[in-house]
């Protein structure tokens, strides 16, 4: 049984900072590429940050780029986000990722990729 957990959403004053955290089980977490997507309200699911399966590559989306980071520990089978300076635009429900991938650089972007998602954690951010 594959399970995502996050955590570490919460309440924070623009200009904050938050770190969300993944942990995975039921599953070889070395395997698998990580994506963090986010719902705004009243708006569609949106594309984050992803990490390759080693940790090795990671990428951002724009709107997000400078100021969140997503690293991973596989000792510990849990991802993380590190969101900076955060703006009242970053409030949305937060969701973690996972899918199998063949090869230890790549990561994917699109909802579509992901086989596992987990239930999400919220973030406010107020101005």
């Amino acid at each position: 049984q594959v399970q995502l957990v996050e955590s570490g959403g919460g309440l924070v004053q623009a200009g904050g900072s938050l770190r969300l955290s993944c942990a995975v089980s039921g599953r070889t977490f070395s395997m698998y590429a990580v994506g963090w997507f986010r719902q705004a309200p009243g708006k569609e699911r949106e594309f984050a940050a992803a990490i390759s399966r080693n940790g090795g590559d990671t990428y951002c989306a724009d709107s997000v780029k400078g100021r969140f980071t997503m690293s991973r520990d596989n000792a510990k089978n849990t991802v993380y986000l590190q969101m900076n300076s955060l703006k009242s635009e970053d409030t949305a429900i937060y969701y973690c990722a996972i899918r199998l991938s063949p090869s230890g650089s790549g990561w994917y972007r699109f909802q579509r990729d992901y086989n596992y998602w987990g239930q999400g954690t919220q973030v406010t951010v107020t101005s």
